[in-house]
C-alpha cells in the first residue's frame, strides 16, 4: 500500500484503540512506526533514483530485479523492514528495555499485515524473513478500482471520526454545563437554608 494511505490507517487504528481502552498512545509516533518499513527501505534509494530519471539515466521510477548491483541491498532492507519475525524480535527488545510495551511501534506491525495483502511480484511481502523467502501475492494496492475503495473507505472512516469526536465534545460540554447549573442550585438552596434559619 501506499506511505500515504499506511500513515492514514495506522492513525485510525491508533485512535481507535486510543478511545475504546483509554491507553497512552501518542499518535505522531504511531503514525511514523505506521511508514517506517518504506522509509527505511526506500528513502535513500528513492531519492537517487528521482534524480537519475530526471537526468534521463533511468527511464521509470520504479526498482526492479534486475537494478544496478549497488542497490541490491535495497532488497535486504525491504524484507528486514517487512518481516513480522523482525517486527516482533525489535517489538520484544525495545519492550524489556523500555519495561513496558511501546505501543505506537505496533504500527509497524499494521503496516507488513497490511502489505501482506496489497502486495505481489516481486514487492510480496516476505513475512517470515529471514527464516523463509515465502511471499504471498496479495492484491495490487497500485490498481485504481482498489486505490478508489481503500481511499473511499478511509474518507468515511476520518468523517465517522470527525463526527463523533464533534459529538463528545458537545455531551461533555452538555455534561460540564448540568454539573455547574446543579452546584449552582446548590449553593441557592443552601444560601435560602440559612436565611431562613
Amino acid at each position: 500500500m501506499d506511505i500515504v494511505a499506511h500513515a492514514l490507517w495506522t492513525t485510525a487504528a491508533a485512535r481507535a484503540v486510543r478511545r475504546k481502552w483509554h491507553m497512552q498512545i501518542q499518535l505522531g509516533w504511531a503514525l511514523f512506526w505506521g511508514i517506517f518499513p518504506d522509509i527505511f527501505s526506500f528513502a535513500i534509494p528513492a531519492a537517487v533514483r528521482i534524480w537519475w530519471y530526471a537526468t534521463g539515466v533511468t527511464s521509470s521510477l520504479r526498482p526492479d530485479a534486475h537494478s544496478a548491483q549497488r542497490f541490491q541491498f535495497v532488497w535486504q532492507l525491504y524484507h528486514c523492514s517487512h518481516s513480522l519475525l523482525v517486527f516482533a524480535t525489535v517489538f520484544g527488545l525495545v519492550w524489556s528495555f523500555a519495561g513496558r510495551p511501546v505501543l505506537e511501534m505496533l504500527g509497524w506491525g499494521l503496516h507488513i499485515l497490511i502489505d501482506i495483502a496489497t502486495h505481489q511480484g516481486i514487492f510480496a511481502i516476505h513475512f517470515l524473513w529471514p527464516i523463509s523467502d515465502y511471499g504471498f501475492n496479495g492484491i495490487r494496492w497500485e490498481n485504481p478500482r482498489f486505490l478508489a475503495v481503500n481511499y473511499g473507505l478511509l474518507m468515511v472512516l476520518f468523517v465517522w471520526i470527525w463526527v463523533r469526536s464533534r459529538n463528545s465534545g458537545q455531551t461533555g460540554l452538555v455534561h460540564r454545563r448540568t454539573h455547574s447549573e446543579g452546584n449552582i442550585g446548590i449553593e441557592e438552596n443552601q444560601s435560602i437554608s440559612s436565611n431562613i434559619r
